[in-house]
C-alpha cells in the first residue's frame, strides 16, 4: 500500500492538512513565548517554564480529554478547541503589542494553549478511525507522525522569521490564522450522519476508561513496551542541546541543523514504515527501531563533526518515529470504539509522562557523570528494550474485529429500575460436571477480565456448598444505566468468544438473575394499599449461599 493511500479520502486529507497548520501555530506560539523574555534577567527560568507550561496540561488532562472525545461529537469538539485557540492567540497578540504581557500572564496563556492541545490530540487520534478504512489505519497514523514532525520543524522556523522582521506579537496573530484554517475545514466538512448513544456522565466515564485499561492485558502490555523504549530514548531530546554545544561546539544555527536531522529521520521513518512492514511484524519493527536508535545514539559520542552526527541523528529520528507510529497504530486497531479516545488519552499520559520523568534524570546523570556516560547509558537501555520485546510482545491487530456485538440482547427483567439506580448485581448460576471443572475455572479467569473491562466494578465466583456441581458468578455494576451500556455497545467478538469458551464446559443453560437494590424496587413498583414495601418480597426467601 502506498504511504499516501489515506490521502485518497478527501475528508482525511483536508483534516490532516488542517491539523498540520494548527500544530504549526502551536509550535510557533511556544517559540514566540520563549523569545518574548529571552533577554530578561530571569530568562533561564522563564524560558524553561514556558516549555513546562505547554506540556504539563497534556500529561494532566489527556485522560479527561479522552472522556470528552468519547462523549461528544468529535467534529464539533475539535471546532470548539480551534475557536478557543483563536481567542487565546488574539488576546496574546493584542496584550503583547500594547506591552501588557508580564511573565506570569504569559505562562498562564501558554498553559491555556497546552490545555486545548490536550483535548485536540486524543480527539483527532480517535477521529482518524472514522476517516479511513481499517486496512489504511496504520498508514494514516504514520502520516499523522509526518504532520507532527513537519509542524515541529516549520513552526519554529516560521516564528523565527516573523520575530526577526516584525517582533513577537505578529507571531501570535499568525497563530490565530493557523487555528482558523482548521476551524474552516471542520465547518466545510460534509460529514456523514453519525449516531451517538446516550452520553455518559463525566466521572463514571473517566472511571470506566481507567478500568478498561487496568483490566485489558493487551493494552497494558503495549503501553509497558512503549514505556521501556520512551524512558531511555527521550534522552536524545534532553541532551541534544548539550551534544551540540559541548561535544560539537555548535551555536544556535548548528543546533537547529541537528534538530532538523532528527525531524528528517522521523519523516523518512513514517513514509518508509509501510514498506518495512511488508517484511517484518510489528514486534520486528519495534526491535529494529530500538536497535537502530541505540546504535546510532551510542555512536554519537564517537563523532566530533557536524557531518558525522547528522546521519546518526537521522537514524535516531527513524527509530523514534517507527516505534511511536507502530505503537499507536496497533493500539488504534485493538481498541473498541466506545473507549478508544480515553485509552489514547492514557497513551498520551504515558508518552508525555515518560519524557517528563526521565528527561530531568538524564540531566542529573550528565551533571554527575558526564555527557558521554549519559549517552551510552541511554543507548544501552534502549537496546535492552529491544530485548524486552521477547517477553512483551505487541499483538498483530490488523485483522481483529473490534466492532460492538450486542449478543446479550435485552435484560429480561420484569421490574426495570430507574437508570441511576444501583448498584446492580448480576448473578449467573452454572452447573459444571466434575471432569470439566479445571477447564471451566480457567475459562472464568478470562471471564473476570471481560466483565471488569466492560463496566463491572467487582467480580466474584462462588461455589454452592449444598450442591458441589453449582457455581455462581456475580458481578456488580454501579448503575442500571451502566449495565445497559454493557448490553448495548461495549461487548466485542472477543468477549463473546470468552463466554463461549466458558459455556462449553457447563451442563445445560446458565440461569441469570439481576439483583436490584430494594430502593429501586420501591421506586418502580406502584404502592399497594395497606402494605409496606417489605411485603412485596416473598417472606420465605433466604439469601443464597
Amino acid at each position: 500500500m502506498s504511504p499516501w493511500a489515506p490521502f485518497r479520502h478527501r475528508a482525511f486529507f483536508w483534516l490532516w492538512l488542517g491539523v498540520v497548520v494548527s500544530s504549526v501555530g502551536m509550535w510557533a506560539q511556544t517559540v514566540g513565548a520563549q523569545w518574548l523574555f529571552v533577554h530578561d534577567p530571569n530568562a533561564a527560568t522563564i524560558v524553561t517554564l514556558v516549555q513546562t507550561a505547554s506540556t504539563l496540561p497534556m500529561m494532566l488532562l489527556a485522560l479527561p480529554a479522552g472522556v470528552l472525545a468519547d462523549a461528544f461529537d468529535r467534529r464539533w469538539l475539535l471546532f470548539g478547541v480551534q475557536a478557543y485557540f483563536i481567542v487565546v492567540a488574539l488576546l496574546l497578540a493584542v496584550l503583547t503589542a500594547v506591552g501588557l504581557m508580564p511573565p506570569a500572564l504569559l505562562l498562564a496563556f501558554t498553559f491555556a494553549i497546552g490545555a486545548g492541545a490536550a483535548v485536540l490530540s486524543p480527539t483527532w487520534q480517535a477521529l482518524i478511525t472514522e476517516l479511513v478504512p481499517r486496512n489504511e489505519l496504520a498508514a494514516a497514523t504514520r502520516l499523522d507522525m509526518v504532520s507532527v514532525n513537519v509542524a515541529r520543524a516549520a513552526g519554529p522556523a516560521m516564528a523565527g522569521i516573523v520575530i526577526a522582521h516584525w517582533g513577537v506579537a505578529p507571531v501570535f496573530g499568525m497563530d490565530a490564522a493557523a487555528f482558523a484554517f482548521l476551524a474552516v475545514v471542520l465547518v466545510a466538512w460534509r460529514r456523514p450522519q453519525v449516531r451517538y448513544g446516550e452520553r455518559e456522565p463525566f466521572l463514571p466515564a473517566l472511571v470506566a476508561g481507567g478500568r478498561y485499561v487496568r483490566h485489558e492485558p493487551v493494552v497494558r502490555q503495549i503501553l509497558l513496551r512503549f514505556a521501556t523504549f520512551m524512558l531511555p530514548a527521550c534522552a536524545v531530546w534532553a541532551l541534544l542541546p548539550l551534544i551540540a554545544s559541548q561535544q560539537l561546539g555548535l551555536g544556535a544555527d548548528g543546533y537547529g541543523l541537528l534538530f532538523a536531522a532528527l525531524g528528517l529521520g522521523a519523516v523518512i521513518g513514517a513514509l518508509c514504515l509501510g514498506w518495512v512492514k511488508q517484511y517484518l511484524s510489528s514486534n520486528g519493527v519495534l526491535g529494529l527501531a530500538a536497535m537502530s536508535f541505540a546504535l546510532a545514539f551510542g555512536s554519537l559520542v564517537l563523532v566530533s563533526s557536524t557531518w558525522g552526527a547528522l546521519p546518526l541523528l537521522v537514524l535516531c529520528g527513524f527509530g523514534w518515529t517507527a516505534t511511536v507510529s507502530t505503537i499507536i497504530s496497533e493500539l488504534q486497531l485493538f481498541l473498541p470504539g466506545w473507549v478508544r479516545a480515553r485509552a489514547i488519552g492514557i497513551y498520551m499520559m504515558v508518552f508525555l509522562g515518560s519524557q517528563a520523568v526521565a528527561s530531568p534524570v538524564w540531566g542529573l546523570v550528565t551533571q554527575h557523570y558526564g555527557l558521554r556516560v549519559a549517552v551510552l547509558a541511554s543507548a544501552f537501555l534502549v537496546a535492552l528494550s529491544a530485548a524486552a520485546g521477547l517477553f512483551l510482545k505487541v499483538p498483530e491487530n490488523q485483522h481483529l474485529d473490534r466492532s460492538p456485538v450486542a449478543y446479550w440482547g435485552a435484560a429480561a427483567v420484569a421490574l426495570e429500575p430507574e437508570p441511576d439506580a444501583g448498584p446492580i448485581v448480576v448473578s449467573i448460576e452454572y452447573e459444571v460436571s466434575p471432569e470439566h471443572e479445571p477447564e471451566f475455572l480457567s475459562a472464568m479467569e478470562s471471564m473476570r477480565r471481560s466483565r471488569l473491562r466492560s463496566g463491572a466494578s467487582r467480580w466474584d465466583l462462588f461455589r454452592v456448598g449444598e450442591s458441589p456441581d453449582l457455581f455462581v458468578e456475580q458481578f456488580q455494576v454501579q448503575t442500571w444505566r451502566e449495565h445497559q451500556r454493557q448490553h448495548d455497545g461495549r461487548l466485542t467478538t472477543e468477549d463473546q468468544a470468552i463466554e463461549d469458551a466458558a459455556f462449553a464446559h457447563i451442563v445445560g443453560t446458565p440461569r441469570t438473575q439481576h439483583l436490584l437494590p430494594s430502593t429501586a424496587l420501591r421506586d418502580c413498583l406502584s404502592p399497594v394499599p395497606g402494605r409496606s414495601g417489605a411485603n412485596l418480597m416473598p417472606r420465605n426467601t433466604a439469601p443464597s449461599s
